[in-house]
């Protein structure tokens, strides 16, 4: 009898529980969201996570506030948001390097990109672009072959750092068209722009939000972009594989993570709130002029994403032998 009744309690308690999750969903927020980034303030991602900060404060009603948590390659700021309260206050805007570079280079990522986390959405594609000082006299990918042809394993070619995109980005160039060039890595883009302004590098792989400024000052010249598509702000500049150099696709990309077991009503209300802070077009155009691509998709359409992504990437680290430094 005492175990029927307590079987009795207990059954009463997870139905309770269940008609009040639609309702705290249904009231979701009611205090300001955090939503952490893993680098520092005023690069791109920054950049993408304040815009969308502001915007989605006007669409939930409550004050959406950016964290910045940088090192490891984000690999901090996701090992945070992992552990966090799954209620919807604290989210992950991450870059593709978190969740599907850093997992396949180290065996000790103290997250797992797919059990420990909750997809929201993609948020925007970032073209990767090769590019090179004007005066190189180098005006495609065919032309920074041949010279890579010419003087073979010599010519030093930037990365924002061993198993970055931009060094992705150069491992499927090198390997498609048949040349070598010196991998120098960075710590970041902005010590590796410098060099290449100064002279120090041939060319460089980045993001063309980090090089638009660069392009439009006309001190860099894009020759190339690692994307299926071309960049809406570069409608001029073919992408690597319309030059003839196929499997270099390598673009970097934010999207929206929540912590594991929030809840899918909270979810699909960040998702919405995502959406049409995307489809605003005042947050559209500076996203685009920026040269990131708006790219809301549904939680489930990214969690896909996201575990194709992570075997994709697995891959190309593991024919090119790429190991952390």
């Amino acid at each position: 009898m005492r175990l029927r009744h307590l079987g009795r309690i207990v059954a009463a308690a997870v139905i309770t529980l269940l008609a009040l999750a639609p309702v705290a969903a249904q009231d979701y927020p009611t205090r300001p969201i955090k939503v952490v980034i893993a680098f520092p303030p005023g690069g791109p991602t920054d950049f993408v996570g304040r815009l969308l900060a502001d915007k989605l404060k006007d669409l939930l009603g409550q004050s959406v506030i950016i964290e910045n948590k940088p090192g490891a390659s984000g690999a901090i700021g996701a090992a945070w948001v992992a552990k966090a309260e799954p209620d919807g206050y604290t989210l992950f805007l991450t870059t593709s390097g978190a969740v599907t570079i850093t997992p396949n280079l180290r065996t000790d990522t103290p997250y797992d990109p797919l059990r420990d986390f909750a997809p929201i959405s993609e948020v925007v594609g970032n073209t990767t672009v090769l590019v090179v000082r004007p005066d190189l006299g180098v005006n495609s990918a065919k032309d920074l072959v041949a010279m890579a042809k010419a003087k073979p394993a010599t010519l030093p070619f930037g990365s924002t750092g061993i198993g970055s995109p931009t060094h992705i980005a150069l491992e499927l160039f090198q390997a498609a068209a048949g040349v070598k060039f010196v991998h120098v890595p960075y710590r970041g883009a902005a010590p590796l722009v410098t060099d290449l302004l100064g002279g120090q590098l041939t060319a460089m792989f980045a993001d063309a939000p980090v090089l638009m400024p660069h392009i439009l000052a006309g001190k860099l010249k894009p020759i190339g972009a690692a994307s299926d598509v071309r960049n809406p702000m570069l409608p001029d500049v073919p992408t690597l594989r319309e030059q003839g150099y196929a499997d270099t696709v390598a673009g970097n990309w934010y999207g929206l993570l929540a912590p594991a077991k929030t809840p899918p009503a909270i979810i699909a209300k960040l998702n919405q709130a995502v959406r049409a802070a995307l489809a605003d077009p005042g947050v559209r155009d500076k996203l685009i002029k920026s040269g990131a691509i708006p790219k809301p998709t549904s939680p489930e359409e990214f969690g896909q994403f996201l575990k194709d992504e992570l075997e994709r990437i697995g891959k190309v680290i593991r024919e090119h032998g790429i190991k952390e430094g």
